[in-house]
């Protein structure tokens, strides 16, 4: 052998001994393996051992359901409980083959994944023998999981008001109602701080769903459906009829979005509980007939462009006449219902069946104009009660609006007609849902100063801000108009407690209200629902008022009501412009010009001459000659900027 440079040789050794340690690695690697294999090899073993014992066992006959899914884990563990977990021998033999196939599949799937598992852990332990792999700090956390600490939020929506609340509370955090308040058994005399009770076997839920169902069914009326026939018992003295059919409740929103829509069933629901738990109907008031107004019928109000939108909705579950008028399959339907009990109502009024009447019908109608269907509403009840009162001899007659929300539908179809005086007392400004009914907004044509908007310009406005506009307003001027027939929307919106009208009306205001409007026209009223979406407060207010139709009387006023401020200023600008129409608004304008002057005016003028006092600085004489206007105006202003 030749001799070898020592040069070369170190390089050669050095390069056998680098040639060393990779093999060792190498060969570490290779006996990783070799374990892997041998590991893996006696799990698949176990694998298909189970999975013919689970096999044979599908042959022979029934299994606990999930026995078979031993055998198969992971990725296969949902289609071995459909596959291999038969319930009996003949369904289990017939899908022994399917289970065969599904083991081969699931083996294959933890091989390869014991196959990763393993070699990841083997290597880790090789890397830190070797020192190959340092501790880091920052990845201390072994026990994390990629969901851990994200919660769902759970929530329910109150039944009473619709608002949202977070699942651990019991009560309602906006109106204080129970999670299981019982206020659709039982109206507004069910505790809103106690539970309905709760069932204590499975069969007491259907028979409380069926009771739910009877307290509807029994406020159907069961007369003879011919329009304008009414049972004997009607000639009583005092004769008030209630207008309600059940298939108004099929008019609801299909598909729930961010929250339940404010309008909805319940709002009937909670009112005919109440009236049914206080004995008033089915009791003291009587039903009229339902049936659905003909084509003919809501021509007189709406275009037939506006029939035929509402009528398309009948062909879809679920639709939108605007973006917040929902409209099912059945809500046409409703809408017709509504309008033709409306225009019975006013024809049974007028012509002396009954005295007075409640209709309770959904879906609302003051939005709904000659062409549009807006704001809940889809027909105008109001409006074709109006026209079905001209058919029987009404020459006049008196709308008062008291829904929180301006009525623009109806204020639309009667603003040229001097025949309908429409009085509306509603929120307006900031924004305030639809935008119209200012208090310049007086009609149109013939029917200017027959259009009278009271607008109160913020929410909280109560019962001494309504009676006191009703005594110095409305009741003038309904007393000068002289109806033969008064018809109230009555929207419970502005009610205590309601979402949307935040206003604070009692039931007891909206009683006092509808008495005095019963002096009118000779008792002859027809109110008809609108809005209002807190359950406890409509159904409250609407027992309250139909008791006053049935002859009871509230609780007396206070001797000397007194508005609020923006009360009073509210008013006082109806009086600016209505005056020029109603002679009889003059003298309550004079009288409360100087009311307004005493409370108001003195403390504006007391305010400015402070204001003067604090003026200083430039010669005093000009204070008087001619160079007065200079001193106030020049070192008013810099005397301003120093108390700021």
């Amino acid at each position: 052998m030749a001799d070898v440079p020592e040069s070369l040789q170190q390089e050669k050794d050095e390069q056998g001994t680098d040639k060393k340690c990779w093999d060792g690695k190498f060969q570490k690697a290779m006996d990783i393996d070799d374990m892997e294999e041998e590991y893996y090899e006696s799990s698949i073993d176990d694998e298909e051992e189970n999975l013919s014992d689970n096999v044979a066992i599908n042959n022979m006959g029934t299994i606990p359901q999930g026995q078979a899914c031993m055998a198969v884990t992971v990725e296969g563990i949902e289609h071995a409980n459909s596959v291999g977990c038969g319930r009996n021998g003949r369904e289990g033999s017939e899908k022994v083959t399917a289970a065969e196939d599904m083991g081969h599949v699931s083996i294959e799937n933890i091989r390869e994944q014991g196959r990763n598992r393993k070699s990841s852990e083997q290597l880790l332990a090789l890397y830190e023998q070797e020192g190959l792999l340092e501790d880091d700090e920052d990845d201390d956390d072994v026990d994390w999981e990629p969901f851990e600490g994200v919660t769902v939020q759970m929530k329910w929506y109150c039944t009473n008001c619709t608002m949202a609340n977070s699942d651990d509370s019991v009560h309602c955090d906006s109106c204080g109602e129970h999670r299981n308040s019982d206020i659709l058994r039982q109206g507004f005399l069910a505790s809103p701080y106690l539970p309905a009770e709760m069932p204590s076997s499975s069969d007491v839920p259907d028979e409380r769903l069926e009771e739910s169902k009877c307290v509807i069914t029994t406020l159907t009326p069961s007369i003879s459906p011919k329009i304008g026939v009414c049972c004997s018992s009607l000639q009583s003295e005092r004769r008030t009829v209630v207008g309600f059919d059940e298939r108004m409740l099929l008019h609801s929103e299909i598909q729930m979005e961010t929250y339940p829509h404010p309008e909805r069933p319940d709002r009937l629901r909670a009112i005919a509980a109440s009236l049914r738990a206080a004995g008033l109907f089915p009791g003291k008031c009587f039903p009229i007939p339902a049936r659905e107004a003909t084509c003919e019928e809501l021509q007189t109000i709406h275009s037939l462009e506006h029939v035929n939108a509402v009528e398309s909705t009948s062909c879809g579950m679920l639709s939108h006449l605007s973006p917040d008028t929902y409209a099912n399959e059945h809500s046409s339907l409703a809408a017709r219902l509504a309008a033709g009990l409306c225009a019975d109502l006013a024809k049974a009024i007028m012509t002396d069946q009954a005295q007075n009447g409640f209709a309770l019908v959904r879906p609302p109608g003051h939005h709904a104009g000659v062409k549009d269907s807006m704001g809940f509403c889809l027909h105008n009840n109001a409006a074709i009660a109006v026209s079905a009162s001209r058919v029987v001899g009404a020459k006049k007659v008196l709308i008062v609006d008291w829904d929180v929300h301006h009525g623009n539908g109806t204020q639309e179809i009667f603003e040229a007609d001097q025949s309908v005086l429409y009085i509306s007392l509603h929120r307006h400004g900031e924004g305030f849902y639809p935008g119209s009914g200012a208090v310049t907004e007086v009609g149109s044509s013939k029917g200017e100063g027959y259009s009278v908007n009271i607008p109160w310009k913020c929410g909280g406005v109560g019962d001494n801000d309504y009676i006191f506009a009703f005594q110095h307003a409305v009741l003038p001027i309904a007393e000068q108009f002289e109806p033969d027939l008064t018809i109230i929307s009555a929207g419970f919106d502005a009610a205590k407690g309601d979402p949307l009208g935040r206003c604070e009306v009692t039931p007891d205001g909206f009683a006092h209200m509808a008495q005095m409007l019963s002096c009118l026209s000779k008792g002859k009223m027809l109110v008809i629902l609108e809005g209002g979406y807190n359950l406890r407060s409509i159904s409250a207010s609407a027992t309250a008022v139909i008791k006053v139709l049935l002859g009871d009387n509230p609780k007396p006023l206070p001797i000397d009501i007194q508005p609020s401020k923006g009360g009073l200023q509210t008013l006082l600008e109806v009086f600016e412009i209505q005056s020029k129409y109603w002679s009889s608004l003059k003298g309550h304008h004079q009288k409360l010009r100087s009311q307004w002057e005493a409370q108001y005016g003195s403390k504006k003028r007391k305010v400015i001459r402070k204001r003067r006092t604090h003026i200083v600085g430039g010669p005093v004489w000009w204070k008087w000659g001619r160079k007065r206007v200079v001193y106030y105006h020049w070192f008013a202003r810099i005397s301003s900027r120093k108390h700021l």
